[in-house]
């Protein structure tokens, strides 16, 4: 039997030894796909923007080795023309021994202009509604997210509601003007900063000339459109896709979410060097730090 397991800390420090330990502290940094935007039908038609990826962050022990999966998650599509919601983001996870230590939501998909599937979708952050009557965003996952913003119409037409960000709701629409997106949050996890998880911004259609503004979206969100597509979130930021809208009785499609990011942070004494999936592996100070913005795993 080895001497430290015979010998109780204190006894091993009388020695002079150093006491094993079969674990050590990983820093995590995790946001899920963000939710795409609303899809169009018809005149006077603005749609809800896709709200942000579900966001954690803290530290937690990662036991020696020990596989540790790293599941990042994929921004949800825009919903397609003709009063279709936008799907939802997918969760991005950890997990070792089939079990989630770490789970982001997926954020939730932005609310059709069209009756069909008018509010927005639950998630991380939750979706905005769509325009025309007074139409809710969905609701956000309890400390990840803010819920997305409602809906609204009038005489002449309809604004969708803003998603949700990590760090705000997001507005809502009016009569004729698409609400924006929530704030998201800026982060130097990484090494440098960047800035994740915004809300989408929400379309807006209206009637008797002239142009609306569509609401804009945040911190790597799409922005909302008139008489357009949403647009799309950028990639590995987590940020809601922008919400369609329409004056002229054609159908357009919503933004798509941006795919999701998890970043570790340990201390470099500690660090393994046994990854798949190729992380970006960079070191800070005394801790090295992979950024996952695909699936792959690490061995503790």
């Amino acid at each position: 039997m080895p001497l430290l397991s015979r010998l109780s800390v204190s006894s091993a420090r009388a020695y002079g030894l150093t006491s094993y330990s079969n674990k050590y502290l990983v820093s995590y940094f995790s946001i899920a796909g963000g939710g795409g935007g609303g899809g169009n039908q018809f005149q006077n038609g603005g749609s809800g923007g896709g709200g942000a990826g579900g966001y954690l962050t803290n530290s937690t022990d990662f036991f020696r080795k020990s596989v540790y999966t790293i599941t990042v998650g994929s921004g949800g599509n825009g919903g397609a023309s003709g009063a279709n919601a936008g799907s939802d983001g997918t969760n991005s996870t950890i997990t070792v021994s089939a079990t989630n230590i770490v789970n982001s939501v997926g954020g939730g998909g932005g609310g059709s202009q069209a009756s069909a599937s008018p509010v927005g979708r639950d998630g991380g952050s939750s979706g905005g509604g769509g325009g025309g009557a007074v139409r809710v965003g969905g609701t956000a996952t309890s400390g990840q997210g803010n819920n997305g913003g409602s809906g609204s119409d009038g005489a002449n037409g309809f604004g969708g509601g803003g998603g949700g960000g990590a760090g705000a709701a997001g507005s809502n629409g009016t009569a004729s003007v698409g609400g924006n997106g929530g704030t998201g949050i800026t982060s130097s996890f990484s090494g440098s900063s960047v800035s994740y998880a915004g809300g989408g911004g929400g379309g807006v259609g209206g009637s008797g000339g002239g142009s609306f503004p569509a609401g804009n979206g945040t911190d790597g969100a799409g922005n909302g459109a008139f008489n357009n597509n949403g647009s799309n979130a950028s990639a590995n930021t987590g940020a809601g896709g922008g919400g369609s809208g329409s004056n002229n009785n054609n159908n357009y499609n919503g933004g798509n979410g941006g795919s999701g990011i998890i970043i570790l942070s340990m201390k470099t004494s500690d660090y393994t060097g046994t990854t798949t999936g190729s992380p970006t592996v960079t070191t800070s100070g005394l801790n090295t730090i992979l950024k996952y913005t695909s699936s792959g795993t690490y061995t503790a």
